[in-house]
Order: structure tokens, then sequence, then C-alpha cells
């Protein structure tokens, strides 16, 4: 089978991965002059955490989420496996219980735990929620991988073409443009998210850390070599504009509320991107004008497109089936 994939995002990247294992000849291209060009998965936080993404998320989010964790860490190095922490300060305690109600798989720690998870965060924190299966991993670095492995299975890239004018030859074409698919698919909605990429050398954490605020809630997610996301605004907004400096200041103040050093730490990167959404907030696979469409992974790109990207070569080898995420267009 000759499988053409548009958009080499996280969405586009999995499908390709998943077609080429099974045997699919597959070509992948991209309107971007090179790979990360113009992806909003290039400016994820990267965190694999289906439990947390429960407190404002539906069941389908964790369930198919639980299965990127092994997905990602049999074909990308570095996925760190430490789980997540969730805080919140003591005058937001009821936050946290609010958190804890809506979520699974954690365990209760104190402040005697969190500073030895955290040495950094001791005394701090009074309380919090570990949520030991969980994992996370640098976008950037998952991808530029992912694709070193799908160029040594075969798989072409093709970047510089919007995909809207799919050259003939495929046996099929699997559209995963993101928001840009809207041409196709006219109920896809953005969502603006806003982050921040910061560099100290004066805070060490070692998972993802959660800040539960009731204005607004913080990620702080490390990478390598000092650096932090930190995260991310939600905007009902298709406006891939500059960030405002309310979201900057509102971020940045949540990090110090973390850690006073954050204070201290040089801006590396400020990321804003329109990220794609259905009205239900959940992902679909459906059928347009003879593409088959994989879109709406919202807010959990790396979380779901494993198991999205499985469900869309399960129909692209076998036309009859109707997966979970599978919808009229």
């Amino acid at each position: 089978m000759r499988v053409t994939v548009i958009g080499a995002g996280v969405a586009g990247l999995a499908c390709a991965a998943e077609l080429a294992e099974r045997g699919a000849s597959v070509e992948v291209i991209d309107r971007g002059a090179e790979l990360g060009a113009g992806a909003c998965s290039w400016l994820a936080g990267g965190m694999l955490a289906p439990w947390c993404e429960r407190e404002s998320a539906e069941e389908p989010i964790a369930r198919l989420g639980a299965l990127a964790i092994d997905w990602w860490a049999a074909r990308v190095p570095d996925v760190k496996r430490q789980g997540s922490l969730v805080v919140a300060q003591p005058r937001d305690r009821s936050e946290l219980e609010r958190f804890a109600r809506r979520t699974e798989r954690f365990t209760r720690v104190d402040a005697e735990l969190i500073a030895e998870l955290e040495p950094d965060l001791a005394g701090r924190f009074l309380t919090g929620l570990l949520f030991t299966d969980e994992a996370h991993l640098c976008p950037k670095c998952a991808l530029k991988a992912l694709s070193r492995r799908l160029g040594e299975m075969g798989v072409v890239f093709r970047f510089g073409e919007d995909g809207r004018d799919v050259a003939e030859g495929a046996d099929l074409v699997v559209d995963c443009r993101g928001f840009a698919a809207r041409d196709k698919l006219p109920d896809l909605r953005g969502v603006k998210g806003e982050m921040l990429l910061v560099q100290t050398r004066e805070v060490e954490l070692n998972r993802p850390v959660r800040l539960l605020h009731p204005r607004i809630p913080l990620y702080i997610v490390p990478r390598r070599d000092g650096l932090y996301m930190i995260g991310a605004t939600m905007i009902e907004s298709a406006d891939r504009g500059r960030i405002t400096a309310r979201a900057m200041v509102e971020l940045l103040n949540a990090a110090y509320a973390v850690h006073p050093a954050f204070a201290e730490a040089e801006i590396v990167e400020i990321g804003v991107d329109v990220r794609p959404a259905f009205p239900d907030n959940l992902p679909r696979i459906c059928w347009q004008d003879g593409r088959l469409h994989v879109n709406g992974l919202y807010r959990h790109g790396f979380l779901l497109a494993p198991a999205l990207a499985g469900m869309a070569a399960d129909v692209a080898f076998d036309r009859s089936k109707t997966p979970e995420m599978m919808h009229e267009a």
C-alpha cells in the first residue's frame, strides 16, 4: 500500500510510523520548509499524563492516552518515567481536593515526601498528589528522533508543499494538517496556547510540576540543560498572534510561586500557536473527500497521537473497520 501523509506534526509522524511498521510505503509531505516549521506540536509540553488530564477531559482521553508512554518509549530515547507532581498553595487546598476527586491513580504526598521527590521544593508545599505512572518527553527531541527512525524505514519526506493537491499515485491519503484542515473539516475550532521556555541553573526539578490555582493553573516541565517549559494558556481563538502581556505576567508569576528562583531565569523562547479542537474536545478519524482525516487532538497531541495513529492504520488496511474515534464527516 502506498500512503501519503499530509502534515509532519505529532499526528502525522505517528500515523506514518504505524503505517510503515505494518508494511505500507509511506511519504510525508508538509507545508513547512523543514521539520517542525509551523507545527504546533513543536511547542507542546510533552507530558504523557493521562490520569492528570482526566481532571478536565473525557474518559477516552485517559484510557487511550495510557498507551502513549510505552509507544513513545519503544520508538524514541529519553522518555522520562518520573511521574507528575501536583501541588497547590495552602489557600488553594480546595483546588487540590477538586483535582483529586476528578482524577485517579495518584498517591497523596506530604511536605516531607515532596522534599524527598523534589529537594528544591522543600518547605514550599504542605501536600500534593503524585501520579507515579506518568511520564514526559522533549517534543522537539522526540519528533526529530521519530523522523530519523522513519527515514531509516524508507519513509520519504517532502517539505514546502501544502498538501491541498496531492499528486496521484497514492492508494490512501491521510490528512493530519491540524487546524489547517478547516477547509475540509469546518467544525474544527482553534484554541490558542501560549508558553515560555526558560533556562536557569538555580532550580532543579525531576518531573513535571503542576501548580493549581483558581485562575491560571500552571505546569512546569523540565528539559535538558536547565531548560523548563512553562505553560500554558487556553484561549478560544484562532489568532496566532504574539503572546499577550497578561499571559506572560501570569505564567511568570505562577512559576515564581513554585520557586522564586524562576524570577532570575532567562527567557529562551516564547511560543504561541493554535491547537485544533472539535466541539466536544475529542479527536476524530473521518473520511472526507476521499481522505482519511486524523484531527482534533486539541491539547493532547503526544498523549493521543499513538492511539489515533493505530486506529487510522487499522482503517487503512481494513476499510470495514469502525474504530472508537471514527466519525462521519
